[in-house]
């Protein structure tokens, strides 16, 4: 097959990327054809070229709606359409699943748009829920199929009046490590310092501040966010007020976060609104034990209690009672970091993943190859 990937973004690598990278990545292992069009030139698209990987860059496809660079982009995709001729197109993200989807339908190509999380999903402000909500209606049924990441995703797509038949479910999955990078949990200095990492940009969906907040009274419990974003300043400035600037190290930005997660003890995704993140499953497939915000379909991924614990939105208390007991009991931290590597292998590894989604492609495909037999029958 000849797959065009879509997605918005090439000026970061967050869940929606990896997904597009290791998906291509693999496709091209097992003798397909991939090119990957993105927006203006960045990392992501940098990561994709040193893997071998085509990518095409359009400078109009940004993330803000505007109208007249939006127009610009749905001529250059279809153009790349034209040239390139996929057998399918496979879309990610909001903004390209829209463009993706109307540009496929004029060039006559089936369309599979990944929603890696809805801009309609609970959290997510009114006005912009009810916007997109409305917008995803309008446009689904330009996708042949539409692959939903978390159970909890396909359910208020459903409940958002999206028809049952355009969806299906495929959790995320990621692939293995070397067992050099397997994290012990259990296994402190003789200073007894417990390492939490969170992996997340510093932007709307994520809530920084409620972790700063529940970690401010665990004295042995220090922080370390790799990421970026708009509100980095301000995460900045909190730690300083609450005194914490000592436990707390910022470290950008990774391409790889293998390293850092295999040095920590706790892993921790605090979120206003999220799909399925696949931060959480590096962090289990590392042998870390887990603390989630029970929003979107974060915490399909954890069996409470044992490979670790969701998190009511937004709750301090709850967050920092977990916490502190996951600090004070290295044993607990052993076994749910154990318990979260079992479940990874057993439900979230790359290649149950990607059989998943290849058998969807072809479906699709082959589909629509009938569909052309019967046109010319006809």
């Amino acid at each position: 097959m000849k797959i065009l990937f879509l997605i918005t973004r090439a000026d970061t690598i967050g869940g929606a990327n990896v997904h597009v990278r290791d998906m291509s990545y693999a496709l091209l292992a097992h003798g397909h054809e991939v090119l990957v069009l993105t927006g203006p030139v960045g990392p992501f698209s940098k990561s994709l070229e040193q893997l071998g990987i085509s990518v095409y860059n359009c400078p109009a496809l940004q993330r803000s709606i505007h109208p007249f660079r939006d127009w610009k982009a749905l001529g250059d995709i279809r153009r790349t359409i034209r040239r390139y001729q996929p057998d399918l197109v496979s879309a990610h993200s909001s903004k390209t699943g829209i463009i993706g989807r109307i540009a496929s339908w004029i060039e006559e190509v089936p369309c599979i748009f990944t929603a890696h999380g809805w801009a309609f999903t609970e959290g997510v402000p009114e006005i912009q829920r009810k916007f997109y909500g409305w917008l995803e209606r309008l446009f689904a049924p330009l996708a042949r199929k539409i692959i939903c990441v978390s159970e909890n995703d396909l359910s208020i797509a459903i409940a958002n009046g999206i028809s049952a038949r355009h969806l299906c479910c495929i959790h995320n999955g990621m692939p293995d490590i070397p067992l050099a990078l397997r994290a012990h949990p259990g296994l402190v200095d003789d200073d007894g310092v417990v390492r939490l990492v969170m992996v997340a940009r510093f932007d709307a969906p994520k809530d920084h501040a409620t972790l700063l907040h529940a970690c401010s009274e665990l004295h042995l419990l220090h922080l370390n966010f790799v990421g970026d974003g708009p509100s980095l300043e301000g995460m900045r400035y909190l730690t300083s007020t609450l005194g914490m600037s000592d436990r707390v190290k910022f470290l950008g930005f990774r391409n790889e976060v293998s390293e850092v997660i295999a040095a920590s003890h706790i892993f921790a995704l605090v979120s206003r609104w999220e799909g399925f993140p696949l931060t959480t499953l590096e962090a289990m497939r590392a042998g870390l034990p887990v603390v989630v915000s029970d929003v979107g379909g974060a915490a399909e991924a954890v069996i409470e209690g044992v490979t670790g614990f969701t998190i009511p939105l937004g709750d301090v208390e709850r967050l920092r009672e977990r916490l502190r007991e996951l600090v004070d009991d290295p044993v607990l931290r052993q076994t749910m970091g154990q318990a979260a590597r079992e479940r990874y292998e057993s439900e979230f590894t790359f290649d149950r993943m990607f059989e998943r989604n290849v058998a969807i492609y072809k479906e699709v495909f082959q589909d629509n190859r009938y569909r052309g037999t019967s046109k010319r029958n006809g």
